[in-house]
């Protein structure tokens, strides 16, 4: 399974194990809305990684053979991964074990707390050459402000350590073998709290961005999947395979 769900006590650890690089696809985010299913329970939820990294994100080479058919597949599926994880009513923490870039910095932007070790986070989409779906920008809008936004969007850059740290993409470091502990008792402080109680604060604090998706996300979407089949982007994500992955 891409998603292996874990118990350590209360808290419910959510382990993204699919290929080298833990990418997004069809089957993997399908998967992690199941698991979090399962783990409702749980008072609190880590999500990680396995290996030394959290995410690379939109797993390009399954998009590349699938071509414009996997697009339309694909495109909902990682907007209903990204937003499970973003409207789950019990804390999440982001224990990042390596790097979190394109998908999987949205990913760790829809938790409510990043645990940083070695790897860097960088939101790297338009380097390839694909936009963001509305969800993306909005659980990125919601965990960084609107004000940075374009120049992690459009830079493409990632950042680690200190940098990371400074610009808000994490909330604290961690020594590579500290991360998932330090993870699991921000989970456990969080988990202790009131379920109803948080449950409603953060449902409060994330409503005006649960509601500008809910409002444009039907005439936003179709856009943006046809930002993703048409030739020029499909192309560029060839290319970019080539040149990075083969």
């Amino acid at each position: 399974m891409p998603i292996i769900l874990e118990s350590h006590h209360d808290v419910a650890v959510l382990r993204i194990d699919h290929g080298k690089g833990n990418t997004l696809d069809t089957d993997s985010c399908r998967e992690l809305v199941l698991r979090l299913e399962d783990a409702e329970q749980a008072r609190a939820v880590v999500l990680t990684g396995t290996g030394g990294i959290f995410s690379a994100g939109v797993d390009l080479k399954r998009l590349d053979e699938g071509g414009a058919p996997y697009v339309s597949e694909f495109l909902p599926l990682l907007s209903d991964a990204l937003l499970a994880v973003f409207g789950c009513p019990r804390p999440v923490v982001a224990a990042l074990n390596g790097h979190a870039v394109a998908g999987g910095a949205v990913l760790a932007a829809a938790c409510d707390h990043r645990v940083l070790g070695p790897g860097t986070i960088g939101v790297t989409e338009l380097l390839v050459g694909v936009p963001f779906p509305l969800a993306a920008l909005e659980i990125l809008r919601c965990a960084y402000g609107t004000a940075p936004l374009p120049r992690l969007t459009y830079s493409g850059e990632v950042f680690g350590g200190e940098d990371a740290l400074a610009r808000g993409l994490a909330d604290e470091l961690a020594a590579p073998e500290e991360v998932l502990e330090r993870a699991l008792g921000v989970a456990a402080r969080l988990g202790e709290l009131p379920a109803e109680p948080f449950a409603h604060t953060k449902a409060q604090i994330r409503q005006p961005f649960h509601e500008r998706i809910a409002e444009y996300r039907h005439s936003d979407d179709p856009e943006v999947e046809r930002l993703w089949r048409s030739p020029e982007t499909l192309a560029a994500v060839k290319s970019y395979v080539d040149r990075m992955l083969r």
